[in-house]
């Protein structure tokens, strides 16, 4: 894993740029723009702190607003699994996903989806993923830390009924063995509760779901979502989308080194 920022290569923009306008003509660069929005996730710069050397802070943030509403950063995050998955000689689409939990503090002085986590005492918000069997994240939903997992990651299902027919099961802790797991199954998806012994204390690794613990250890390497700095949980989730696709991209057209 690259852990400074680089901006893109020629290859891993060709791998990104078919799903972006690049016919229109315009003044900016878009792969400028995508770089500066990769430097903005590495370092967790503010906006108007985007050094001179990328295009105006407004111009990177408008085209991030447009690509997040018209789920341009989901689509891309998409297409870099399935590129990934082939890569490592798997079929494009999971047939097993993993899911699991994340609380974070949200910055001050956002109130929108606040709540506290009283289990791990976080005053956030709380990241729900899915992921395949490498670490892969999929989907993800963010909701007020106060929520139980459970009956959150219902949000998840319009997602779920649109998979092909590969899905056939999803890991979970205990917390998801109820509501979640019972309407999964009525779509035909087989839910497998993996938590580690109710005697144990600490971190385990539990087979099948440690990877999703991994995921969230990844993410540590991206400054702007080690805390929730956002005030619309939309944008949360294409930083977290955008990470996702910087790791895809190290794997799939690795920088050569010198």
């Amino acid at each position: 894993m690259i852990k400074q920022f680089t901006r893109l290569t020629d290859l891993q923009w060709a791998a990104i740029s078919p799903f972006l306008n690049l016919k229109r003509k315009r003044k900016l660069n878009l792969r400028e723009v995508m770089d500066a929005l990769l430097y903005i996730l590495r370092t967790g710069c503010q906006w108007r702190n985007l050094p001179s050397c990328f295009p105006h802070w407004q111009a990177v943030y408008w085209y991030f607003s447009q690509w997040k509403k018209q789920n341009v950063i989901e689509q891309i995050n998409r297409a870099v699994n399935q590129m990934d998955r082939i890569n490592a000689h798997r079929d494009k689409n999971p047939s097993i996903l993993c899911i699991d939990s994340q609380s974070v503090k949200l910055s001050p002085m956002i109130c929108e989806l606040r709540g506290t986590d009283a289990n791990k005492k976080v005053n956030g918000r709380k990241r729900q993923v899915l992921v395949d069997s490498e670490g892969r994240i999929w989907f993800a939903h963010i909701h007020a830390a106060n929520q139980g997992d459970g009956p959150a990651s219902l949000a998840f299902m319009a997602d779920l009924i649109c998979q092909d027919e590969r899905l056939i099961k999803i890991y979970g802790d205990q917390a998801y063995n109820g509501v979640f797991a019972d309407e999964i199954r009525k779509n035909g998806i087989d839910f497998e509760k993996a938590s580690k012994p109710e005697s144990a204390s600490g971190f385990i690794p539990v087979a099948k779901r440690w990877v999703v613990e991994r995921t969230f250890a990844w993410t540590n390497f991206f400054r702007r979502i080690v805390k929730d700095y956002e005030y619309t949980v939309s944008s949360s989730v294409s930083w977290l989308f955008l990470a996702n696709i910087q790791l895809m991209l190290q794997r799939i057209k690795p920088i050569s080194k010198t």
